[in-house]
């Protein structure tokens, strides 16, 4: 989820991106209804994560099996849909979300989804709702208000096990990291990518995908 409509996050040529799509598995018709849906209606429906880094996050969760997940940003599910395919067997989801209209609208596909019992819906500030999250955690993708990536980082990191993973979008933000003159969304995303490197406590990859993933393990306590 980005905050933005006109920025560009198109870092490779369109017919590469449309071959590594074509060769990539399709989307869920679910996920496809979902993401016709939001592009139809919603606004800034490029927040969507996407049938390519949906598919990313999939196969993602899918590798590390999680038992617990903790999302934030819902916006209108697309991701938790994806995230939610890799869940264990008795597996739950935290999805969170500040914005009513949006858990609304994740929900009406929550609901007509296999995974329906196995995720749960916060309306707040994650800031205050991180917290009343008491299990161990295997997996957190972060796709929010990008000043509190690092606040959000720091909240979670505790109850992550030692393995688990932590997932960030948007730390290209649209190329503008590597400009001269930032903004304070892009201060903070640059400064969210400095701690993850100097923090020994994890190894880390930021993958230029889409508009960048920065994934990193916990490695110790």
């Amino acid at each position: 989820m980005a905050f933005f409509t006109q920025k560009n996050m198109e870092f490779l040529p369109k017919k590469i991106e449309n071959y590594a799509a074509k060769f990539t598995q399709n989307e869920s018709e679910i996920l496809s209804e979902l993401n016709r849906e939001t592009w139809a209606k919603v606004m800034t429906p490029r927040m969507l994560s996407g049938h390519m880094q949906g598919r990313i996050l999939s196969m993602l969760s899918k590798m590390i099996q999680p038992t617990t997940i903790v999302e934030i940003g819902t916006y209108t599910g697309y991701s938790a849909l994806c995230l939610a395919e890799g869940l264990s067997e008795n597996g739950t989801l935290h999805t969170i979300d500040i914005n009513e209209e949006y858990i609304a609208f994740a929900d009406k596909y929550f609901q007509k989804s296999t995974y329906k019992n196995k995720i749960k819906q916060h309306i707040g500030i994650a800031i205050d709702i991180l917290p009343e999250i008491k299990e161990k955690i295997q997996l957190v993708f972060i796709d929010a208000d990008k000043e509190n990536y690092s606040n959000y980082y720091n909240l979670v990191f505790d109850k992550l096990e030692v393995g688990g993973y932590i997932i960030a979008d948007n730390v290209l933000w649209s190329g503008k990291v590597v400009e001269d003159e930032m903004d304070e969304e892009t201060k903070a995303l640059v400064d969210y990518s400095t701690l993850i490197n100097e923090d020994k406590r994890v190894e880390n990859v930021l993958l230029p995908v889409r508009d960048g993933l920065m994934i990193c393990r916990k490695i110790s306590e």
